[in-house]
């Protein structure tokens, strides 16, 4: 039995245990009261598809998978929108939008989405599956570099795009293109999680060493490295083949798959990832105190010397669907999908899909000694 677990136990709560978090994990965070969700589909907002040659209503049926960024007094957050040109999830065209934010809670919506299907050479990636699941850091100089999934339908590939502005983007194609010759470019990947660090109050990329780092993948996570931020090169383990960081655990509520969710953060403690678990659907394998199916968010930390030690994980998740609109969409079975979050005016803001329908906020105050969400009783 873990720490974790004793202090899980330790601490009963009317409708459920207390979650109470070790001191290197993140939060709790909470969800403030009336606010969410941030983003709604809506059917108001209308664009040009290059591809189509028509108008669609390109955010009209889901918005969800949000990545986030401070730029200047405001948060920025880039979710991921559908149009209703298909039935089912995976069968629409997704195109990512832009809403901005002085208080992480009110959203300013641009009209017309900053990142899409073009005639351009990322075609044969991105169409007409779209541009999905993005997450976004930013450098000292104030580069802004999204990771994000192209689907064509036929296979989803981690691909790369930067901006100064975040509304004009320059896409560098898939992320491992170049690696090894091309062995990955043809794998299914998704989920990259860049390490940042907290440097004059601000959230920025960090090299590890002499490179850049980044955690990735949706079933078992991975890890890469870089020289210039667009082009990565996975790490291999003594066999030649990808060496994993965490994978899956039968029994627990990341049984299905682990999969990275925003920007990884060095602290004095390790490198923290914040990452996405989904329970499995079978009795024999999944985690009997959550629901079947269900994505909740967990963490691990990871050494700074060697960022591919794990020395601490999460047992139960610190964030999983509580509320109606986390457990009502596409995705019934509930889900808390995180991929944006930001240090803003010296608290931590974590922007995440609802059931893969809409996009909510829930905020971490350092200050405050706040334990994770509630866990069942049936412990």
């Amino acid at each position: 039995m873990s720490a974790n677990d004793l202090q899980v136990k330790e601490g009963n709560g009317g409708d459920g245990m207390q979650n109470i978090l070790p001191e290197w994990a993140l939060g709790g965070f909470v969800r403030p009261a009336g606010a969410n969700p941030v983003i709604r589909p809506i059917t108001s907002t209308k664009f040009y598809c290059p591809m189509q040659k028509q108008v669609v209503n390109w955010e009209e049926s889901d918005t969800f998978n949000p990545a986030a960024v401070v730029k200047g007094d405001n948060i920025y957050v880039i979710y991921r929108a559908e149009d209703n040109s298909g039935t089912g999830i995976g069968k629409r065209t997704s195109r990512l939008g832009l809403a901005e934010s002085p208080d992480g809670i009110t959203m300013c919506r641009r009209q017309v989405p900053v990142m899409y299907p073009d005639e351009d050479y990322m075609k044969k990636y991105e169409w007409p599956g779209g541009c999905e699941d993005p997450r976004v850091a930013v450098t000292e100089d104030g580069l802004y570099v999204m990771t994000y999934t192209s689907w064509n339908r036929e296979k989803a590939r981690l691909c790369v795009a930067t901006s100064r502005d975040l509304i004009t983007w320059k896409k560098h194609g898939p992320a491992f293109e170049d690696a090894y010759e091309g062995r990955f470019l043809n794998i299914h990947c998704k989920a990259g999680s860049i390490v940042t660090e907290i440097k004059n109050n601000k959230q920025v990329i960090s090299k590890i060493g002499n490179v850049y780092f980044m955690y990735w993948g949706e079933h078992r996570i991975w890890a890469a490295t870089s020289e210039n931020l667009t082009d990565w090169k996975p790490i291999l383990d003594e066999n030649g083949e990808l060496r994993t960081v965490i994978a899956p655990r039968r029994g627990y509520f990341d049984s299905a798959l682990t999969e990275c969710g925003p920007p990884a953060i060095k602290t004095n403690k390790g490198i923290l990832l914040l990452y996405n678990g989904k329970n499995q659907n079978h009795d024999d394998r999944r985690d009997r105190r959550f629901t079947a199916g269900t994505y909740s968010a967990g963490q691990v930390l990871m050494d700074l010397d060697d960022p591919l030690k794990v020395i601490e994980r999460l047992d139960v998740p610190f964030f999983r669907p509580m509320e109606d609109f986390e457990k009502s969409g596409q995705y019934v079975d509930g889900t808390v999908f995180i991929e944006g979050l930001v240090y803003f005016k010296r608290k931590w803001y974590l922007y995440y899909g609802c059931a893969d329908s809409q996009v909510s906020v829930a905020i971490y105050d350092p200050e405050k000694d706040t334990p994770g969400d509630i866990l069942p009783q049936s412990l």
